[in-house]
């Protein structure tokens, strides 16, 4: 044992043995010194959080993460929730990032600002860095939220194209300037926002959207306008005829002027040249330069149609003609190329003393007379309708039309207001009376022995009107027609006085005669009482409600050759008394 100590302490003793000695004593002071630096460096990084520590400038180093958090939410940079500038092709506006699902999540951002490692190595190392350490924020971002806000931003900035065109209204042409459409990518845009979010600078945000450009562009435009629509508002456009003169000035002329654009967005103009002959401005000038056919003037001489004036032939102006005269001159300029002529067309009359007689109006078919109480809004009305049926001509197979021939019954039409039967009351309306010239009208019809195609009786019966061969009509819901199924031309006489109404049909007989057959009245209905309001009732005395049949018997040769019947229901007409 002595000799084997005796050896140990000779190698401690040996060079080499003081050299272990020297380096066991430098690592221990190391690590006593490595000791030292790394609680310094845990000292100096802080809780959770590195000293020097930033997030878009604000200082969080040495905080904790929950200090951190708060901090950042309580004072956030102003990029985080300012609205953002944002740019759409040409126009700019703002948007707030919060609406557009934008945020920081202030937690996450602590948690990536805080230290990822505690190890010896990377405490010490911190100790003895001097630089500061810029943390990104964490972003949070709601896809709905920001596909919402930019569909906002793109029915503010969405523009429709607009394509380059000219107008005409009140002798102006208008150049109408195109305009570039725009559409905004909200989806592309979405993404856009969320990746220069937050860290976006005065300069604004560019969205991606889609540029149209018009077909028709500014200098077409403004070729058209220097070749036709300048020069044709220059001034009228004067026409001759007949050694006669029109002039269309140019609002008129605008009126009836259209611009298009072909398929590559060339400008061509247009005249509506139906519009144009139509048109009250060119109408009246237009009939005292070219003065159509006039038409034979029938009347009835000693029980017999005969012509009272014979009709003579005139000259008219088509459409089409007006058209051609016109377009030629619209891109001149100066009174004297913007005159040129215009063709008329003779035209022939239908109705002539020759043609007249050709329509087989030989003998008077039937007639019928109304009487009526006098009264002076009956007398208007009822000479109104007289004065418009009368010298009707209804041509083999026509169909005659009381509401067309007569017209509404307003005060422009020359009707006033009168008694009327209105949902079974007596009413005060325009036309009141004029049921007396329809009775007397289909009276006629039935008696001629053509054909009704719409007719009506009132809803209660009328004493002075023939039971079951009576009618009325009203504007756009009742019409009186008959179908003319005798083989001739129908003339219509009509004529009245004070107190009655006389329809005659002239033609050509179909029977020898026609007669009225009535049935007895049936299932009688009594009236009842009731009282009316207002400044249009009309007291009434009761009448009791029936049915009745009619039969239209046709005679020829002495003998009947046909029948037919027409069934009526009258309601009851109620006592009325008004309040």
């Amino acid at each position: 044992m002595r000799g084997s100590r005796h050896h140990d302490d000779a190698a401690l003793s040996s060079p080499r043995g003081r050299r272990t000695r020297i380096a066991v004593a430098a690592v221990g002071a190391v690590l006593v010194a490595g000791g030292g630096l790394y609680v310094a460096g845990l000292v100096a990084t802080g809780d959770d959080i590195s000293s020097g520590t930033r997030v878009a400038g604000v200082d969080i180093g040495g905080m904790s993460r929950d200090e951190a958090r708060r901090k950042l939410l309580g004072s956030p940079p102003a990029s985080w929730t300012e609205p953002i500038s944002v740019r759409v092709g040409d126009s700019t506006g703002t948007v707030d990032p919060a609406a557009a699902g934008l945020t920081v999540d202030a937690a996450k951002t602590a948690e990536r600002a805080a230290d990822p490692a505690r190890d010896p190595v990377t405490v010490i190392g911190r100790l003895f860095s001097s630089d500061d350490r810029d943390i990104a924020p964490v972003v949070s971002f709601d896809e709905t939220k920001a596909r919402t806000a930019m569909a906002g931003v793109a029915e503010k900035f969405d523009r429709t194209t607009v394509e380059g065109s000219v107008t005409f209204k009140d002798g102006n042409a208008v150049a109408v300037q195109p305009r570039d459409g725009l559409k905004l990518d909200v989806e592309r845009a979405s993404d856009t926002l969320r990746e220069a979010y937050p860290g976006i600078g005065p300069r604004p945000v560019v969205l991606p959207a889609a540029v149209s450009r018009p077909r028709t562009g500014a200098a077409e435009v403004a070729r058209f306008m220097e070749d036709f629509g300048t020069p044709a508002m220059s001034g009228p456009v004067t026409l001759t005829a007949d050694g006669k003169r029109l002039q269309i000035a140019p609002a008129t002329l605008s009126d009836h002027l259209k611009v298009a654009a072909d398929d590559k967005g060339r400008l061509t103009s247009s005249l509506d040249a139906q519009g144009l002959r139509r048109d009250p401005d060119v109408t009246r000038p237009l009939d005292a330069i070219a003065d159509g056919p006039v038409e034979a003037e029938l009347g009835v001489r000693d029980g017999k149609v005969v012509v009272v004036s014979d009709g003579r032939p005139g000259h008219e102006v088509s459409a089409e003609a007006l058209g051609d005269a016109v377009r030629p001159l619209l891109p001149k300029t100066g009174a004297a190329a913007r005159t040129g002529p215009l063709a008329t067309e003779l035209i022939q009359p239908e109705l002539t003393r020759e043609s007249v007689a050709k329509l087989g109006i030989e003998e008077q078919m039937s007639t019928f007379t109304v009487d009526f109480p006098t009264a002076p809004y009956r007398t208007i009305n009822i000479g109104r309708a007289v004065e418009l049926i009368n010298g009707s001509l209804v041509r083999p197979g026509e169909v005659w039309s009381f509401n067309r021939t007569v017209g509404e019954r307003t005060k422009a039409n020359g009707f006033v207001d009168g008694t009327m039967i209105l949902d079974g009351q007596y009413h005060s309306a325009p036309g009141g009376g004029v049921s007396a010239v329809a009775t007397t009208v289909f009276n006629a019809i039935f008696f001629a022995g053509v054909k009704p195609v719409e007719y009506g009786a009132h809803s209660f019966y009328i004493e002075r009107y023939p039971a079951g061969r009576e009618a009325t009509v009203a504007w756009g819901t009742l019409d009186l027609k008959f179908r003319n199924d005798s083989g001739h031309a129908i003339y219509i006489q009509a004529s009245a006085t004070d107190s009655s109404v006389t329809v005659t049909f002239y033609g050509t007989k179909k029977y020898d005669t026609v007669e009225a057959v009535e049935g007895p009245r049936t299932n009688l209905t009594e009236p009842a009482e009731r009282k009316g309001t207002g400044s249009e009732c009309e007291p009434q005395t009761p009448l009791e409600g029936f049915d009745i049949t009619v039969d239209r018997v046709f005679h020829d040769g002495g003998a009947e050759v046909g029948r037919e019947t027409f069934r009526t229901h009258y309601t009851p007409r109620d006592r009325v008394t008004c309040e």
